[in-house]
């Protein structure tokens, strides 16, 4: 090919750092590689659509090619070509023919346009992926881009912010300020909108400690979902395992990303990122040549051993990263380090977590991928959390992580779910996941803040959409509404959608601030579905994946049933944050404390006694109350003393009839309510101009002017209130 430039002087270079890396006078660039044959870097112009040189890396050191251009600067754009045997049976699947992106490429130019050169065989060949496509795939792929990581990160300090003390809320970069008017048009669905002071001041206002995206690793589009008119939402889709997503910024500059760490950070808010390392987008035998597959098929997924043209997928994807493979791990780790120490992250959330630990044998061993984080002196200080699942054998690992890493405790989410439906035989689950889970994580060393807990999620049904709706309404997906989970254990309160009835919607409005209640005051850390607080409503699509619309985007046009329901869970979060009895650091030892005769937890009946064991086993016990003693934490403050608090009192009523509960009468105070989700509208006003406007006036907590209660308390059906009193005497 002719130049339109002069040939780049080429010096030998290094084989590590791998990637590109600007050093101030030129770019170092380094591939693995262990099966190539040869390698060539692709160079080209400012838009990636024209290659002007290709460089041949003649040096190879521990399978890695390396070369060094001097002139090379920050904005270059490049690929790979790859050569070497195209034996599929094998497991070899090099094509030259097709540029490849940089595993450790930190910037993205461009995005992929689908077409049939994307592949490594050719479609419609009827020996499928035996055969071999010739077409150049260079004009249709995204190229990687010489970076500049310079940034001035000043004092920015990570909030580090105990695990007992957090509240998580789950939210998609470009979903959360797509319809966010106070934010300049450029700005929405970017890093740059999130970072903004209007967005900072309400996640502040809600009172929530951490903020956990969903993917933001460069990731594709799903060409049968361009086919459709669609696009890849979520992002579980990734490309590449150290840029940023191009289409959440506003900039294009990788400065925007971090500008956006450093101002949460500012606000005393920890940045978690959801990351996908247990596949790529590349997916199984049949799908595209863009990255990993051309570089090194047999060190980067991993293949069946009794047919290695066909891939072990765990992940329900296509294919599953070979973490076995040491190279395959390096590259996890180094991305896993970059996102620390260049990005200030505070932690991850790994993505079919158990993927990642299989060893070469299957399920039987988890414990490499573990040791391997547990010794890194950068990963072992950050927030883990494992989603504690895949698809393949013995793939269900709920309560099996090691210490030192939390959960999404899906048993929480499910036993909250059922008892709040109304179903029976559930109260026993019920109260064990209140609790904080202790027959999951009550061993070898783990605490209440292992469990993630959690209502709703990215997956599934929004908290409004679960109290209305009892089946799934994806047809918007394009699957003839098939998609989706079906185990949705939601409850539509009588009608199925929209409704004009009003005591439909006062049901669900109560139910939703049933589950909230629930959360926020069950042992183990909380996590908020963005826009829960809010009701925020999918229209019944528990799977709005490919829904990049205001299917997915939150409404931050609020009416005055949201603005309530903010009030509420802005005061809960705010109960939790004032009351250490909800955020215990350690489990309840049901057993009477200092030598007295109170114990630090006490089920009860609704008639006030102690619940005997046969009665956990009642199929039609829907209610209960829980008593929980302030005297009875097992800490201390930060000096030392002995850490005390009020006792609360919770009464439960998952039944539709009201409900006559006796109160405990304890020495000391008598008992006052803090809250009853069944008068909550009634009692409360929201005050001020409303939930999105920096001068909302909301009161901080319930607790203000309790009225004083007597022996018994009437709970309406479905409903649940807070008891509170100063600590009884020890």
């Amino acid at each position: 090919m002719k130049s339109v430039r002069p040939a780049p002087a080429v010096w030998p270079g290094r084989p590590y750092p791998r990637g590109a890396t600007w050093d101030g006078e030129g770019v170092n660039f380094a591939l693995f590689s262990e099966g190539a044959e040869r390698v060539e870097l692709c160079l080209y112009d400012g838009v990636g659509l024209r290659e002007w040189h290709r460089v041949e890396m003649r040096e190879r050191t521990d399978f890695v090619w390396h070369c060094y251009l001097p002139q090379a600067r920050p904005g270059l754009l490049y690929g790979y070509r790859v050569y070497g045997p195209y034996r599929p049976e094998e497991g070899l699947r090099f094509n030259p023919n097709k540029v490849l992106l940089d595993p450790y490429a930190k910037s993205v130019a461009g995005r992929i346009r689908w077409c049939d050169a994307l592949f490594g065989y050719t479609i419609g060949d009827p020996k499928e992926d035996l055969s071999f496509d010739p077409r150049d795939s260079a004009p249709f792929v995204p190229k990687a881009r010489v970076l500049e990581t310079a940034f001035s990160w000043g004092d920015d300090r990570r909030p580090q912010v105990p695990w007992n003390e957090s509240v998580i809320y789950e939210l998609n970069v470009r979903g959360f300020t797509m319809s966010n008017g106070l934010l300049p048009e450029r700005l929405r669905g970017t890093y740059a909108g999130l970072s903004h002071l209007s967005v900072i001041e309400y996640l502040k206002r809600l009172g929530v400690t951490t903020v956990e995206l969903m993917p933001v690793h460069a990731f594709i589009d799903d060409r049968r979902l361009m086919n459709i008119g669609l696009r890849n939402f979520w992002g579980y889709n990734t490309l590449g395992y150290f840029a940023p997503e191009g289409r959440y910024s506003a900039s294009g500059r990788i400065q925007e990303f971090k500008t956006m760490v450093k101002a949460l950070h500012s606000a005393g808010i920890e940045l978690v990122i959801d990351v996908v390392y247990n596949h790529t987008c590349e997916g199984n035998h049949l799908g595209p040549t863009l990255s990993l597959r051309g570089i090194d098929n047999e060190t980067y997924y991993r293949l069946d051993p009794s047919a290695p043209r066909y891939y072990t997928d765990y992940t329900g994807c296509g294919n599953t990263v070979n973490l076995p493979n040491p190279h395959a791990l390096q590259l996890v780790m180094d991305s896993l380090r970059y996102w620390v120490e260049d990005m200030h992250v505070d932690g991850f959330r790994f993505d079919l977590a158990p993927a990642l630990a299989r060893e070469a044998g299957g399920g039987e061993s988890w414990s490499s991928f573990f040791d391997v984080i547990r010794q890194d002196p950068v990963l072992n200080r950050v927030n883990l959390i494992a989603e504690p699942w895949d698809i393949g054998l013995d793939g269900y690992q709920v309560g099996n992580f090691p210490v030192g890493w939390a959960e999404w405790n899906d048993r929480y989410r499910d036993g909250m779910r059922a008892y709040w439906k109304g179903d029976g035989g559930v109260i026993g689950e019920f109260a064990r996941r209140l609790t904080g889970s202790s027959d999951l994580y009550g061993r070898a060393g783990r605490r209440p803040h292992a469990s993630i807990n959690y209502i709703t999620s990215h997956d599934g049904f929004t908290l409004r959409d679960l109290v209305s709706y009892n089946e799934r309404h994806n047809e918007a997906n394009g699957q003839d509404g098939s998609d989706g989970h079906d185990h949705n254990l939601s409850w539509n309160c009588g009608v199925e959608g929209p409704t004009d009835d009003p005591a439909v919607l006062a049901l669900r409005a109560r139910q939703q601030r049933n589950f909230l209640a629930t959360l926020l005051l069950s042992h183990g850390v909380p996590m908020l579905l963005a826009g829960d607080e809010v009701g925020r409503t999918q229209q019944g699509n528990n799977n709005a994946y490919c829904q990049d619309n205001e299917i997915s985007w939150l409404d931050w046009n609020v009416d005055e049933d949201g603005e309530r329901l903010f009030a509420f869970a802005r005061r809960l979060i705010a109960l939790r944050r004032r009351h250490p009895v909800f955020r215990r650091r350690d489990f309840f030892q049901g057993r009477p404390l200092h030598g007295g005769d109170l114990k630090d937890v006490l089920w009860l009946r609704p008639d006030g006694q102690e619940m005997s064991e046969e009665e956990w086993a009642h199929s039609n016990a829907r209610s209960l109350a829980v008593y929980l003693s302030g005297a009875g934490l097992h800490d201390v403050d930060a000096w030392g003393r002995p850490l005390k608090d009020d006792d609360f009192l919770m009464l439960f009523n998952a039944h539709h009839e009201q409900m006559s509960f006796t109160l405990p009468q304890l020495d000391g105070a008598p008992w006052r309510c803090v809250f009853d989700t069944a008068t909550f509208d009634e009692r409360e006003a929201v005050l001020g101009a409303g939930a999105f406007d920096s001068g909302a006036s909301i009161g901080e907590n319930f607790d203000v002017g309790a009225t004083q209660l007597g022996e018994r308390y009437e709970l309406s059906g479905r409903a649940l209130a807070l008891m509170t009193r100063p600590a009884a005497p020890a």
